[in-house]
């Protein structure tokens, strides 16, 4: 089913450069989808270093145990992603196509089964034919190129409706290092890890241990930062590819390393570049919110607060519906699980405060706030009076559309 391109895409797509270490190729092989890729390989040069973060779905996937599994390996050689077909919830059937896709391309690569990391986003519950995949394999051996990512980005949507990609330049130890960044997600997106499939490669050399929490710290201040809909997928992956291929730095053991902290930075926000193009390409999306908390009792309370509201679906659809009904913020607070002094709150939608002290502001006027409402960036903004705990979290609002997309997803 094709989908009109979200309103909040961006303007146009980055160019990502290539990586020395790195070739893509995507096929189609009619998994499910016709007239487009939904194949993709990534080839990374022996010695690659490998991090990954994945879903806490207690249904998770075939690929996901794979990944989870060969990650203490700390090396990749490639990457294969399918769309079209989850292989989640697919028993021993799903097991035997990830051995035989892995078996497969580390024949033609020349390397461990394990060092062959896997994908699959798409419909739960239905047997994936590994024959798609190896079939495929030597053709996208042999084509794979470095500069390929367009093409890249655009095999792993499912019900995306634009590409996402991103990419950075950074100096580490005086070298410039590459970072680029695809993913996809449109639906089924809500952190408890990550939320969506993203793959991030880098030039840069950086030991397993390092490039792994440099990875979870960044995938918690953004992939866990956004939700469409409040449902955690089975499949949420977020592999980091490091080929070495500008030069090694010495004595690096630690992401608190010092000569670390540009590269951290421009990781972060790589990465929150890719969640925020996820929210803004939720199923049916109008309008990108964004939705920072202040005074909680700790981080992680505030994150829990401003996740209640994004979660809403009555805020959701007052701001589809361009109202604005503070109240439905204020229950959603309420609602969270965390502390709240509700006779010290103050609420603000697009910088105008609208309720403060457990009541509504008497300078309030709803008028003055209806511009920002038909706007295609909402901002709220909720201080709930207990402590320094802070947190911004980002959504979309809920539309009819959400439904006629999710109600013909198989069809």
């Amino acid at each position: 089913m094709a989908h009109q391109v979200s309103p909040l895409a961006p303007e146009a797509q980055p160019v990502l450069p290539p990586i020395a270490g790195v070739g893509l190729a995507s096929a189609e092989t009619g998994i499910r989808y016709r007239n487009r890729p939904d194949v993709l390989l990534a080839i990374m040069a022996p010695g690659t270093m490998v991090a990954g973060c994945f879903t806490r779905s207690k249904s998770r996937s075939a690929p996901v145990d794979w990944c989870a599994a060969s990650l203490g390996g700390g090396t990749a050689r490639a990457l294969v992603v399918n769309a079209g077909n989850a292989n989640a919830f697919t028993g021993k059937a799903g097991v035997a196509t990830v051995t035989a896709v892995a078996r497969s391309a580390a024949k033609l690569m020349g390397c461990r089964p394990a060092e062959i990391f896997q994908a699959s986003t798409g419909v739960i519950g239905e047997p994936l034919d590994p024959a798609f995949i190896t079939g495929a394999l030597p053709g996208l051996a042999a084509t794979a190129q470095p500069d390929a990512w367009s093409m890249a980005a655009q095999a792993i949507m499912t019900t995306d409706t634009f590409p996402k990609a991103a990419t950075a330049r950074v100096k580490l130890g005086g070298r410039t290092v590459t970072i680029n960044g695809i993913a996809k997600g449109s639906g089924m997106i809500a952190p408890d890890m990550a939320t969506m499939l993203s793959f991030i490669f880098t030039d840069a050399a950086l030991p397993h241990g390092v490039l792994q929490k440099l990875l979870s710290a960044a995938v918690a201040r953004s992939f866990n930062c956004v939700t469409v809909d409040g449902d955690t997928s089975t499949s949420d992956t977020v592999l980091m590819f490091a080929t070495g291929a500008a030069g090694a730095l010495s004595g690096l053991r630690s992401p608190a390393d010092p000569r670390l902290r540009a590269f951290a930075k421009a990781l972060d926000a790589l990465c929150l570049d890719l969640a925020q193009q996820v929210a803004r390409d939720g199923e049916g999306a109008e309008k990108l919110i964004e939705i920072a908390v202040t005074g909680a009792e700790t981080d992680k309370a505030a994150h829990r607060i401003a996740m209640s509201i994004a979660n809403s679906p009555l805020v959701k659809t007052a701001i589809a519906g361009e109202d604005a009904n503070w109240g439905r913020v204020v229950m959603a607070i309420g609602k969270a699980g965390e502390k709240a002094l509700r006779d010290r709150l103050r609420i603000k939608i697009g910088g105008v405060t609208v309720a403060r002290n457990g009541m509504r502001d008497p300078a309030y006027r709803e008028a003055d706030i209806m511009p920002h409402m038909k706007g295609r960036h909402i901002a709220i903004a909720a201080d709930v009076g207990v402590g320094k705990g802070r947190a911004t979290v980002w959504t979309c609002d809920l539309t009819h559309r959400y439904i006629d997309i999710n109600g013909s997803y198989r069809s």
